[in-house]
């Protein structure tokens, strides 16, 4: 997925401004980092990117489409093409590893069969594939994390966004995953992660877009 900001803003009700003539180019199949002090406006920006949000001003394309001109009928269907990973996990406690993975393909619609498939698929990818049974609660924070990524990339998405996924984990473990991100990035999907970890972020050496305040002051390539 490519996707273009073209001097994006965004000021909520209240008066404040928490993006200012943003701008950015993020190519179909790259991967970059998002980064800045909290509050910069990294969470909106990637609600922007999900329709969750609308900006006030500038223009967001994707794919060549028009954000602001899309039909409301249209958002489900955008919506499906992106996968996002939370700090937190966002794990339903009352189900199963399998069944948390599988939720964003039930609401498709997909059958049993294609389900099961494409779960435990999900699941190799992140190492997690003999604990489809068990529930989430009985995992470690780092496999919960892995259970929230599968259920990102169940749906084979064409672009992941991540915010914060590596916030509770520790060094070792922040790394697997970052490294997760990467092998999915190798086979196409555009990434983009907002993360304030700059050591794990230069280790990893891709573009990095830095906000302070709202703007982007900083767009560096490592590549």
């Amino acid at each position: 997925m490519e996707i273009e900001f073209q001097n994006v803003g965004k000021k909520y009700e209240s008066g404040q401004e928490a993006l200012a003539q943003v701008s950015f180019h993020l190519q179909q199949g790259e991967m970059a980092f998002l980064t800045g002090h909290s509050g910069a406006g990294k969470s909106t920006l990637l609600k922007l990117m999900m329709m969750i949000e609308r900006q006030s001003s500038g223009r967001i394309i994707v794919d060549g489409t028009d954000l602001l001109a899309m039909g409301k009928s249209l958002i489900p269907l955008h919506r499906r093409r992106i996968g996002v990973v939370f700090q937190n996990h966002q794990l339903l406690f009352d189900r199963s590893v399998f069944d948390n993975v599988a939720l964003p393909l039930q609401v498709t619609g997909a059958d049993s069969a294609q389900i099961g498939k494409r779960v435990r698929a999900a699941l190799d990818k992140v190492g997690l594939l003999g604990k489809e049974k068990y529930n989430p609660m009985a995992l470690s924070g780092g496999e919960q994390q892995r259970v929230g990524i599968a259920r990102a990339v169940v749906n084979k998405p064409q672009l992941l966004l991540a915010d914060e996924p590596t916030g509770n984990l520790d060094p070792k473990l922040s790394a697997e995953i970052m490294n997760l991100f990467q092998e999915f990035n190798h086979v196409g999907t555009t990434v983009l992660v907002a993360s304030h970890d700059l050591a794990l972020i230069a280790r990893m050496r891709h573009r990095v877009l830095t906000l302070n305040q709202g703007r982007i002051v900083n767009d560096g390539g490592f590549n």
